[in-house]
């Protein structure tokens, strides 16, 4: 009995060093967490690679050392096209693979959502998603860019809005008076025909046709079709709207820019580079109003005209619906927003710290970090857009008023059928009234009659 003792007591020393030293290499455990966004040092996106590497990276594995963990995150940049990084996510997500944090745009959710390949964050990371307090301080408007069917798939990166740019110069030349703030397409398509009288080469501009591609939708036909007061899809029957006095209304502004009063440049929506020829034709002062998004102010114009002659020369206004009260929703001013986001990856070995790594991005103090180094509209209510008045004007002004686009698997071709009818009547092909009829006809040849909606037109 007397000699047990001694065995027994050295076998639980044993036992607890080893249990020590088991939790000090359990605590020292090192995890490697990875991720990727098209963004190359010096290159594309180059703003981005600087936050994440000389803050978000070393701050945040500085405050899981904190925690006694041992992370190291390891970004991976992508500088190919986003069609590339897009088939570079399938392929990697298809076969269990892939980083652990990723940018996504919310635009490829629908889809990716629809093969399996992602799945909501709070299923991945579990409760600490839903318990973030970030969720307060982001717009549902602005949640939805990284949502599908009521369900949270990411947190996003940033928002824009779109609104009317004008040239202050051409105004003056006119006789406009500034600052100028129309409350109606009439005051709006006045407006042009003055700029038009006054000798301005194209007094308005806005996106048409398929070779401006999404472009066309957003900062074209949305914006148009939501000042007649309709969305392209109804939120609420679940079914997308494919004909009905709004989308003619809209329609019929386009045939009254570009065909019936020559007040915009048709031409210019019809080739390949149009898009670019509308920037340049802005900068050198021949379009005196071209509707775009928020990029138009903080990244086209600095480049093309430097940050001095944009602010004397540039101001912008709210794009009016038809008549005071009669856009979506019952707004006297509309917008929509888009934008990109961050992903967890379903395959994740670390899914609590991924969610803390996208979580600490996604937080005040990093989003006022990447606003000193990219000023830009932030997808937070409480993160104003650094050193930039006119940026913070506009998000305050257009946030509340945006909507998003319908986040369904269809939408890409949709949009290219809404892109083609406008192109029918900008290019006089068609009629509005036969443009409409053929995107009905198209639309409802995708999705089945029983998910449309046809209103009838008086």
């Amino acid at each position: 009995m007397f000699k047990v003792k001694p065995l027994l007591t050295s076998l639980f020393v044993v036992a607890m060093v080893l249990g020590t030293l088991g939790g000090s290499v359990m605590a020292q455990e090192e995890i490697t967490l990875t991720m990727t966004c098209r963004c190359v040092a010096g290159g594309v996106n180059n703003n981005l690679v600087v936050w994440l590497t000389t803050y978000v990276i070393p701050t945040f594995e500085e405050m899981m050392a904190e925690q006694g963990k041992n992370v190291t995150v390891e970004l991976v940049e992508f500088g190919g096209s986003d069609e590339q990084l897009k088939e570079q996510y399938a392929l990697d997500l298809g076969v269990g693979g892939g980083y652990d944090v990723f940018a996504f745009d919310g635009f490829w959710i629908p889809e990716f959502v629809e093969a399996g390949l992602l799945q909501p964050l709070n299923q991945i990371a579990g409760e600490a998603v839903d318990e973030w307090e970030g969720w307060e301080h982001i717009p549902p408007g602005i949640q939805a860019i990284m949502s599908y069917r009521g369900e949270v798939y990411g947190i996003p990166a940033g928002t824009d809005v779109r609104e009317i740019f004008y040239r202050r110069d051409l105004f003056e030349q006119a006789g406009i008076e500034m600052p100028w703030q129309p409350t109606s397409w009439d005051e709006l398509l006045d407006t042009a025909r003055q700029l038009k009288d006054a000798g301005i080469e194209i007094p308005l501009q806005i996106n048409a046709g398929t070779s401006m591609g999404e472009a066309t939708t957003m900062q074209g036909y949305f914006m148009v079709l939501l000042g007649a007061g309709d969305h392209m899809y109804d939120f609420d029957e679940g079914k997308w709207i494919v004909s009905s006095p709004a989308i003619l209304d809209a329609l019929n502004f386009y045939y009254t820019v570009y065909v019936e009063e020559g007040l915009g440049d048709a031409r210019m929506q019809l080739v390949e580079d149009g898009r670019n020829r509308s920037f340049e034709a802005f900068r050198d002062g021949r379009i005196a109003m071209l509707v775009e998004g928020d990029w138009f102010w903080r990244s086209v114009l600095v480049r093309e005209m430097g940050v001095e002659d944009r602010n004397a020369l540039v101001d912008w206004a709210m794009m009016p619906a038809r008549e005071p009260g009669a856009g979506y929703r019952g707004q006297d001013f509309v917008t929509i927003s888009g934008g990109t986001g961050w992903v967890l990856n379903p395959n994740t070995e670390h899914p609590q710290e991924a969610w803390e790594l996208l979580a600490y991005m996604s937080s005040r103090d990093s989003q006022r970090a990447w606003e000193l180094i990219q000023p830009r509209i932030n997808f937070r209510d409480d993160v104003p857009v650094a050193g930039d008045p006119v940026m913070t004007a506009m998000a305050e002004a257009l946030l509340p008023l945006t909507t998003v686009r319908p986040m369904l698997p269809e939408y890409a071709q949709i949009s290219y059928e809404a892109q083609l009818m406008t192109e029918r009547v900008v290019s006089g092909e068609m009629t509005p009234e036969e443009a409409m009829a053929a995107y009905a006809e198209a639309v409802t040849e995708l999705v089945g009659e029983e998910n449309v909606i046809v209103i009838p037109v008086e």
